[in-house]
């Protein structure tokens, strides 16, 4: 006796929002927040940067910048 294997068809992911005045949008996605090692890796390359272009500044300053760089604000 063969059993049959049932095909499973998901519904389409949505692609847009729908406000409450019925006028759609895009998706909104949060974007995940950076952990520490991204975060290390894109200071040390302001840092490299910044001391190619004879600029003074701190590793916090970096590390600042490379947040507010990576979380998109």
């Amino acid at each position: 006796m063969k059993t049959s294997k049932a095909r499973v068809i998901s519904e389409p992911k949505k692609t847009s929002k729908t406000d409450e005045a019925g006028k759609s949008g895009p998706a909104k996605t949060r974007k995940s927040k950076p952990g520490d090692e991204e975060i290390r890796k894109k200071a040390m390359e302001i840092y490299y940067e910044r001391i190619a272009r004879g600029e003074h500044g701190t590793a916090e300053s970096d590390w600042l910048e490379a947040e507010k760089l990576l979380s998109g604000s």
